[in-house]
């Protein structure tokens, strides 16, 4: 089990930092796809993107299918504290034990119910967006339909729109929302995403949760990444923003295998 210290200097950061985190224009940001209990993807991360002189951007699924959850979740906490306006850490539906109950949980069953409720409480205090200038929204799942990006901020713990975030898969058909498919999560085509970019004025969305999706959707405007080797042959990757780089397209990202 983490640390009580530890859960409860990270609760105090993430309840400070609120819902929308807004990235800085002057330094490069990497966005990191699910790292899913794999300490040693974080660990390559750090090690070639160093926090302080780049923004680490971790899209969610800290725990759970990979063989280390407690030391890779142990390391990115520590590393948020040492560098908290360098390393940002989205709520990923991993993260959301105390909300709603998933499978698998092997990290989470493997908890006492003490220990499952002080990781839960700080973990419910993640953000749940990243907000780049360029025209980067970066969340863990889908988007929900709001007008702006305030609205994101308002988005309740629980709430449909939160589901969709956290829980929110991309269909590559027209359409707006299909209901809860075979996977009982909900799902959005191509017309919701179309829609929903265009009232928040962004240029590409940038997720991971969905390792059957492409790399690339709706014209290469949402972007699926994956950081961690739980889910077998996939590639290890992370996506780079380099300060002042024109936005139009995901393909104007920089995809780097770890």
């Amino acid at each position: 089990m983490l640390k009580r210290d530890l859960l409860r200097q990270a609760h105090g950061v993430f309840r400070h930092g609120g819902r929308v985190v807004q990235l800085p224009v002057d330094r490069t940001a990497v966005f990191v796809g699910d790292t899913h209990g794999d300490r040693d993807a974080t660990e390559r991360v750090l090690s070639r993107f160093p926090p302080g002189e780049h923004v680490l951007v971790f899209l969610g699924d800290y725990v759970d299918r990979g063989p280390d959850s407690p030391g890779n979740l142990t390391r990115l906490l520590e590393t948020k504290l040492a560098h908290p306006d360098s390393v940002h850490l989205l709520m990923g539906n991993h993260e959301a034990w105390a909300v709603q109950r998933f499978s698998p949980a092997d990290f989470w069953e493997r908890l006492t119910p003490p220990e499952a409720q002080a990781l839960g409480e700080t973990l419910a205090a993640l953000p749940f967006v990243a907000w780049h200038p360029a025209g980067v929204l970066a969340v863990h799942g889908a988007l929900p339909s709001v007008e702006n990006v305030v609205d994101l901020a308002r988005t309740g713990l629980g709430s449909a729109g939160w589901r969709a975030i956290t829980w929110g898969d991309w269909v590559d058909a027209p359409g707006h929302a299909f209901g809860a498919g075979e996977t009982g999560r909900p799902a959005f085509g191509r017309d919701h995403f179309m829609g929903v970019a265009s009232r928040l004025g962004i240029a590409v969305l940038v997720r991971s949760h969905q390792p059957g999706a492409p790399t690339f959707l709706y014209g290469d405007r949402c972007l699926t990444l994956f950081t961690s080797r739980a889910y077998g042959g996939t590639v290890r990757r992370v996506a780079v923003l380099r300060p002042g780089k024109a936005i139009r397209s995901a393909r104007d990202l920089e995809l780097v295998a770890i």
